[in-house]
């Protein structure tokens, strides 16, 4: 691409300004759009003000590289005259304008969907793991400013190649693999569950960047199950179409569905069909690596002596397979990252860089493929050795994180016990020195707001469990444990050895009225061997709970060890939306205890009330900071977050109390 070309179409828009790598870096130059102080230059602690730059990273990578052989499809990406292949990517920094002045350390997220979402886990900005969308200079998107206070770098560079940018998001372009110039043809299977009935359905971003190839062609199928273990039912081709309604006409459309029966609301709906035109899309992997690698370098846009990398859900699981993949030695064989920090994926992985790949995925079965531990094991169906760190030079390998809740555990696919545990449930496999395995007690996917609204989508409120405050310990733990070699705390997850993780067949939950036994639920989903039907399953074990139904293994804050409400990883469909014995996937629970003993004699709740639990406000209170104040001691709380959490008890205290949130349930 000429670059004086690039220059002069984008001068109208923005100031650009091209800063170039050195020869032998994958990172060929960076074109700055914007750059400008951060909060009107506002000084962060000693660090002094930080800078936001917004541009565009280029890249130039070797097919033939041995580091590249994982990504699919390289082969068949377009080549300039050195024999390379080349990609653009989005990139979001912010910086300290003097950069002697950071800690030495970039922080790179891998952005979730194109978002960001690093001060709503670690600075209690907003709802907590709230993705920003967009630049800005309001300070509150920074929250209580520790990040910047302490001076880190941040860093993100796009990956996902099927996101609708719109200038918000950050995203990646990527060449379209050819055979010999011409489109390569293969099969998109698109999962998705309704939750309101009728003749017409949207596909989603991933599905809509694959339009079939014939619109009409008899090779599309279109399944439908009730159950996850259902027997798919497919659906007669003419009884379906490409198609949308427009006043109450039927048009053709590659981006929707109609059927003439109409779609069901709690039914789970699977399209299959022949498209073209696959992006490359393992080069996201490479992005991030070499981005990494560039910023080491002297002379580099910014530059860092330590480098971390936090991933969350669907991009926690990018992170399982950056590092399963050897993705953490760049071309040259040296190290990208010194920790990886994969949080909420479970034991999973994800449909990143295949063929056809859907990077917004949720389905079930696609995302916990074996292995599962970072420590070699045989899968007995396969006969197959296998690790997650097996694929990469034991010099690059980093220090790892793997946070989880109680949703990782409980259905959805993501089997988060198998991190630690044989494939058949036996017992614990040894976690290597440099792997740190937490569970966030009592906790939802992404915990909810509080107070959590009325449900809508399910039969409970959601899950407000605040776990950020081990989030944001844990970080001090990884970042003690990089740069000054002290250990971090250490692993705190359920065990079978002391009962705190058992086969959920076993679970015994207490019956509180108006909930769901959480028995019901299937698990011990097989992704691997030819889908749910004809794969055996792997054991499906969950932490136990108490006689209130909370956690008692992982990390225990505040609200689970001094409870006024049960908190699950789990949550039932609401019956207005079908299916009502099926769980929402990554949804969990929040039910409340009854404020008096009358009340809970009334419902017949087998769980005491908060009047016979606490002698009162202030007795409560002071059982939350004592909790809090162990958790410091133990660092998996920091000190300055004590008064904070216990601000919060006091408010979930006066809500249930006086009876805020369980007047607006009637």
């Amino acid at each position: 691409m000429n670059f004086r070309h690039v220059l002069r179409a984008l001068l109208p828009v923005a100031f650009i300004v091209a800063c170039a790598f050195p020869a032998s870096a994958n990172v060929t130059r960076i074109e700055i759009k914007t750059r400008a102080d951060v909060a009107d230059g506002k000084s962060w602690g000693s660090v002094g003000s930080y800078e936001r730059i917004i541009g565009t990273a280029y890249f130039a990578v070797d097919p033939k590289n041995p580091h590249n052989a994982t990504i699919a499809n390289i082969d068949k990406a377009p080549r300039d005259a050195q024999g390379m292949v080349e990609f653009s990517s989005d990139i979001y920094i912010l910086a300290p304008k003097n950069q002697r002045n950071g800690n030495g350390v970039a922080l790179f997220e891998v952005s979730n969907r194109g978002g960001r979402a690093l001060f709503g886990f670690f600075a209690n900005a907003g709802a907590t793991g709230a993705r920003v969308t967009a630049a800005s200079n309001d300070e509150a998107e920074f929250g209580d400013g520790s990040l910047l206070n302490q001076g880190y770098t941040l860093v993100w560079v796009g990956w996902q190649f099927s996101l609708a940018r719109n200038g918000a998001l950050i995203g990646i372009d990527l060449p379209i693999a050819t055979d010999n110039g011409k489109p390569i043809a293969g099969r998109v299977v698109a999962p998705f569950t309704v939750n309101m009935s009728g003749p017409t359905l949207a596909l989603d971003a991933d599905s809509s960047r694959y339009p079939p190839v014939d619109i009409n062609s008899p090779d599309a199928v279109l399944t439908v199950i009730q159950d996850i273990y259902d027997t798919p039912r497919v659906i007669a081709r003419d009884r379906w179409q490409f198609a949308k309604l427009i006043n109450g006409q039927v048009t053709p459309d590659t981006m929707s569905l109609y059927m003439k029966d109409g779609f069901q609301a709690g039914e789970t709906y699977q399209l299959a069909y022949t498209a073209q035109d696959t992006p490359v899309g393992g080069l996201g992997y490479s992005a991030l690596r070499d981005v990494a690698s560039a910023f080491r370098k002297p002379g580099a846009l910014v530059t860092a002596k330590y480098e971390y990398v936090f991933g969350q859900s669907q991009t926690g699981r990018f992170l399982r397979e950056f590092l399963y993949e050897g993705f953490n030695a760049d071309e040259q064989g040296h190290k990208a990252f010194d920790a990886v920090w994969a949080h909420i994926a479970g034991a999973a992985r994800g449909d990143f860089t295949q063929p056809f790949s859907l990077p917004n995925g949720l389905d079930l079965f696609t995302g916990t493929p074996f292995p599962y531990s970072d420590t070699p094991q045989r899968d007995p169906i396969s006969g197959k050795t296998d690790g997650m760190l097996m694929h990469m030079p034991k010099d690059v390998i980093p220090k790892i994180i793997y946070t989880n809740g109680d949703c990782e555990f409980w259905g959805g696919g993501r089997s988060a016990a198998l991190d630690y545990m044989a494939i058949d449930g036996s017992k614990e496999v040894k976690v290597p020195g440099n792997v740190r395995i937490y569970l966030l007690a009592g906790a939802q996917h992404i915990p909810a707001a509080f107070p959590p609204a009325n449900p809508v989508a399910t039969q409970q409120r959601t899950n407000p469990n605040n776990y950020r405050w081990a989030m944001r310990a844990i970080l001090a733990g990884l970042d003690g444990w990089v740069r000054q070699g002290v250990e971090p705390p250490p692993s705190r997850y359920p065990s079978v050895k002391d009962g705190t993780l058992i086969a959920q067949k076993d679970l015994k939950f207490p019956a509180i009225p108006g909930v769901q036994s959480p028995l019901i639920i299937p698990g011990g989903y097989r992704a691997d061997l030819g889908g749910p039907q004809s794969a055996p399953r792997l054991p499906y074990l969950i932490p136990n709970v108490d006689a209130d139904g909370n956690d008692t293994g992982g990390i225990r804050l505040p609200e689970i060890a001094v409870p006024l409400a049960t908190y699950t990883g789990w949550n039932f469909r609401n019956p207005a939306n079908g299916a009502p014995t099926e769980i929402v996937p990554l949804n969990g629970s929040f039910i409340p205890f009854a404020a008096t003993r009358a009340e809970r004699s009334q419902t017949q709740d087998p769980r005491p009330s908060i009047e016979e639990r606490y002698a009162g406000r202030d007795a409560y209170l002071s059982q939350v900071r004592l909790a809090a104040q162990k958790l410091v001691a133990e660092r998996y709380v920091l000190s300055q977050d004590v008064d904070p959490i216990v601000q919060h008890a006091a408010t979930v205290w006066d809500n249930l109390t006086q009876g805020r949130i369980l007047k607006s349930e009637k």
